[in-house]
């Protein structure tokens, strides 16, 4: 074993000259235990949320996305379709067509997004788990149907037990060019379902039938604004987009749905950071726990110093020796502070030990913790525990090899 830290390991659990080197010892190992901790839930809950809100916004985009690189909407071939619905990595494939709309339900009124679909629509995304109240049916026989959001919903007033009431849907033709010609065409639909998704779906989306919106936009049968695919089980996402790419041509935009959503994905991931980045601030504030106990601990031992140095020992193998001796520290409350976020976690992930108030989608805390997390959080931590041995490390340096006797 190396000398240097065959020493530094029998000071880490030696017999000090009094109590309070234990005690002060003692408390900056967990000083950095409880910052390792910290940091490693810091992480564990932005990837938490993370995650959550990736569910929510999956119950409405899709895994990949085609739209026109230029313009609102496109006729696809059908030989494309056929294409792309003959890939392996293709297991539903949905038309879709949106547009602004004016809406209004027994005197409510107000703007919205709507979206016209297909029949596989909710096997793309499972949007139909998402409802609150009725059910996701977009036509009865010749009547048509919508399903809203929720915001849309109580902006509306809507009732979706009153089966008289319609709701009316004004869409502004493109012909309206004389004084006499109607600014917009109106129809009318059902309400049949609310869905709670997230905010920013539920307050702008009300979803129909694509051949209804076709209609109303007065636009050729094969008109869409865009394709929404979900790929089959076992095929990365990212070569099912590859081919998709491919057979599109350059016309086309093919985006995943980190893509679909990318600035939010940005700021949760430099929230996440940030976050990180203040708790490790924390954790060089509780390091000089670690530095005080060093500088103790170099105090205690100036006698073996001393004889450390009559036997031939260098000033750097002494050096060496309480920079080991900081790292060993920190390794141990690193060790400590990494099982106790993992037990945290479990407890969290289990009972749910830290709750939400409620009208939040979940009633505790999401967490996830991930193995690629625990990489920077022992950095962070054996970096800050080695520049507060330095100092330490140096004094004990500079001890003379012989001491006065008092």
């Amino acid at each position: 074993m190396n000398f240097s830290l065959f020493i530094a390991r029998r000071y880490l659990f030696a017999k000090r000259s009094t109590n309070a080197i234990h005690l002060i010892t003692g408390i900056s190992v967990f000083a950095v235990a409880i910052g390792t901790a910290a940091l490693l839930l810091v992480l564990s809950v932005f990837n938490g949320f993370e995650d959550l809100l990736s569910g929510l916004f999956g119950h409405f985009n899709p895994e990949i996305k085609i739209t026109a690189a230029k313009g609102k909407t496109f006729e696809p071939d059908s030989l494309v379709l056929s294409k792309l619905k003959s890939l392996p990595g293709v297991l539903h494939m949905s038309e879709t067509l949106e547009e602004i709309a004016f809406f209004e339900y027994e005197g409510s009124q107000d703007f919205g997004v709507l979206k016209g679909v297909d029949q596989y629509f909710a096997s793309i995304n499972g949007i139909d788990s998402t409802l609150r109240e009725g059910r996701f049916k977009l036509q009865t026989g010749d009547r048509n149907c919508v399903v809203l959001g929720a915001g849309m919903r109580n902006k509306l007033s809507i009732d979706i037990d009153n089966p008289l009431a319609v709701l009316t849907i004004y869409m502004p033709t493109a012909d309206a060019s004389g004084l006499m010609d109607k600014p917009f065409k109106t129809r009318f639909a059902t309400p049949t379902g609310t869905f709670a998704i997230q905010q920013e779906f539920d307050s702008e989306f009300v979803i129909s039938n694509i051949g209804f919106v076709r209609e109303l936009l007065d636009v050729a049968p094969q008109t869409v604004s865009a394709l929404e695919i979900k790929t089959a089980p076992g095929y990365r996402m990212a070569s099912v987009k590859t081919e998709i790419k491919s057979i599109m041509g350059p016309g086309f935009v093919v985006r995943d749905k980190y893509e679909q959503n990318e600035a939010f994905f940005k700021v949760m991931k430099l929230e996440k950071w940030m976050g990180f980045a203040i708790t490790s601030l924390m954790l060089c504030l509780m390091a000089f726990n670690l530095i005080g106990a060093l500088w103790m601990i170099v105090l205690d031992k100036q006698k073996d110093i001393s004889i450390l140095k009559s036997l031939g020992a260098s000033d750097r193998t002494i050096h060496r020796i309480f920079l080991l001796e900081g790292l060993l520290l920190t390794g141990l409350g690193m060790a400590l502070g990494l099982l106790l976020a993992v037990v945290l976690y479990m407890l969290q992930k289990t009972f749910g030990l830290v709750t939400i108030p409620q009208g939040f989608l979940v009633q505790s805390y999401p967490i996830s913790m991930r193995v690629s997390d625990f990489l920077p959080v022992i950095l962070t931590v054996g970096i800050i525990g080695l520049i507060a041995s330095l100092l330490p490390a140096s004094r004990a340096m500079h001890v003379p090899s012989y001491l006065r006797e008092e």
